[in-house]
């Protein structure tokens, strides 16, 4: 699979917050500080991938590619059955775990947008678009 590196990324950064927003909402006192570091560092993580997303899916666009929002960080027409499934089952697993524990670390709730940034990081290096149909 193209892009595996941030697929991969996606799901050890799900992983490093379900392991500490958890035992944060278990009131575990240990861990109240690191779920508020990693959610925030996660959710600023998210900023990044998102601008630069936008930022390759611009230049391609410019470049003669029809490339739209919903393809860019929805995948629609864009990538692989595989890929929409890794990022499908990322942002539930992301989106249960911050649910789960939104009364208890409410910075966890920032960090569903990271699945959704990433599929723009890896739509925007590795998706697929059409042409850009000229006007009449």
């Amino acid at each position: 699979m193209e892009g595996r590196g941030v697929v991969t990324f996606g799901w050890i950064a799900n992983g490093v917050f379900a392991v500490t927003a958890v035992p944060a909402a278990a009131r575990v006192e240990a861990f109240e500080a690191p779920a508020i570091v990693v959610a925030l560092a996660l959710f600023f993580v998210a900023i990044g991938a998102f601008v630069y997303a936008f930022v390759l899916g611009a230049a391609r666009s410019a470049g003669g590619e029809e490339v739209a929002v919903a393809n860019l960080f929805f995948l629609q027409g864009a990538a692989p059955r595989e890929v929409h499934r890794q990022f499908g089952a990322m942002f539930g697993v992301c989106l249960l775990v911050a649910v789960g524990t939104v009364v208890w670390a409410p910075f966890g709730f920032l960090v569903p947008m990271l699945p959704i940034g990433l599929a723009g990081v890896w739509s925007a290096r590795h998706g697929t678009y059409p042409a850009r149909r000229r006007p009449r």
